[in-house]
């Protein structure tokens, strides 16, 4: 661990993913306010703000990707399935007309 580059003397303290959500409870449910936390983990404030930020982003992102009654997905893993099942339906559009074109036209002779 470096010294804070703000002059402050205060080192810094980096938190494990475990820790900052321990650290974003203790803001969500009111038990210690942002000053409080900081103080509390030895991080700045500006690091609770942004912990808290990101926390309820992730949060938000996984509730959007969550489909009752579906495993979870990620949003790119159903962005992904989206894009298979697109090729698929394009596939199946293209073997028609091929079959279309093949009646209309018929094959042509070797000779």
């Amino acid at each position: 661990m470096g010294v804070d580059p703000s002059g402050s003397g205060r080192r810094r303290r980096r938190l494990a993913p475990s820790e900052k959500y321990e650290l974003y409870l203790e803001v969500l449910t009111g038990q210690a306010t942002q000053r409080e936390a900081a103080e509390r983990w030895m991080v700045d404030r500006s690091t609770v703000v942004h912990i808290c930020r990101v926390a309820k982003q992730g949060a938000l992102d996984a509730l959007a990707a969550s489909v009752p009654g579906r495993p979870g997905q990620t949003g790119e893993q159903a962005a992904m399935a989206a894009a298979r099942e697109e090729i698929d339906r394009l596939r199946a559009t293209v073997t028609e007309q091929a079959v279309v074109i093949h009646l209309a036209e018929g094959k042509a002779r070797w000779d």
